[in-house]
């Protein structure tokens, strides 16, 4: 069970719980709780799910043989792969069956966009194309954890896509990012040895500490931004105090290994702060 939970890799689900409460908060006043329950589950299914892809798809291609983090289920020999193959897939089926019951209630073409998260999810390392190999990972993750899963939420609660939904979602994107690239700059000389072209292989050590004190600073600045629609917004600047260290971190000479933690824990704070704002 300690494999299994450590496969399921924890330190990253912030960025399924964070889309889904900041999703909820901006559809205030009109939420509908069984929905937000049932939301949720959805994202950390497909978190779970993505996680245990990942460590499959990477580890029968050899990428995680010479890990920097923490071993991996198949990388690491611990697990045989065709079990975290299963456990994958019984992950984006529980994420399957959640979303067809939000689908059938809200609105059909739902199921589309679900369909569209599930093979996205597969594909960014598994398949004979894996786009997180071309460097696309940063983006695809905007995408789904930020504008689609808190936008998505929002819109399960109101049935209407709403101009603050879409504004809520990019601070959550961003900082979504910045958890994947916190984790990619820390494993640039393992996936450059691996060829595994990830953004942070393509930029260097110097472009993508650039890259990452930007997303979480831009995160930060949009969130307080939306004080023009709710004006307890501003909360998430106290955020700051836990950004800049992390921001330090990225750009020092020393070990990335704890930016991830930091970056989690980050994104886990300005998430509830901005949840806060948006609610109040």
């Amino acid at each position: 069970m300690k494999l299994w939970i450590q496969g399921a890799r924890p330190r990253t689900l912030p960025a399924a719980l964070v889309p889904v409460a900041v999703g909820t908060a901006a559809a205030a006043p009109d939420v509908v709780w069984w929905r937000a329950v049932v939301a949720l589950v959805v994202a950390v299914a497909l978190q779970v799910g993505v996680n245990y892809a990942n460590d499959y798809s990477d580890g029968i291609r050899g990428t995680d043989a010479n890990r920097v983090g923490p071993a991996r289920l198949v990388g690491g020999g611990a697990v045989d792969p065709a079990r975290v193959r299963r456990a994958a897939f019984g992950a984006f089926a529980v994420a399957a069956v959640a979303g067809l019951a939000l689908a059938v209630v809200v609105a059909p073409w739902l199921i589309g966009v679900g369909l569209a998260c599930i093979i996205a999810a597969w594909c960014y390392t598994g398949g004979k194309r894996p786009y997180g190999y071309a460097g696309l990972g940063e983006v695809a993750v905007f995408v789904f954890f930020g504008l689609v899963a808190t936008a998505g939420t929002a819109f399960v609660h109101t049935e209407e896509l709403t101009a603050l939904a879409v504004a809520a979602s990019v601070p959550v994107g961003l900082m979504a990012s910045a958890l994947l690239v916190a984790n990619n700059l820390r494993d640039i000389p393992q996936d450059r040895s691996a060829g595994k072209r990830t953004l942070a292989v393509r930029l260097g050590s110097r472009g993508t500490a650039w890259l990452y004190t930007a997303l979480v600073l831009i995160a930060i600045g949009v969130a307080a931004s939306l004080s023009v629609a709710r004006p307890w917004a501003p909360l998430t600047l106290a955020s700051l105090s836990l950004a800049m260290p992390a921001v330090y971190l990225a750009r020092s000479s020393g070990s990335k290994a704890p930016l991830l933690n930091q970056t989690a824990r980050l994104h886990l704070v300005l998430g509830t702060l901005l949840t806060v704002g948006l609610a109040l």
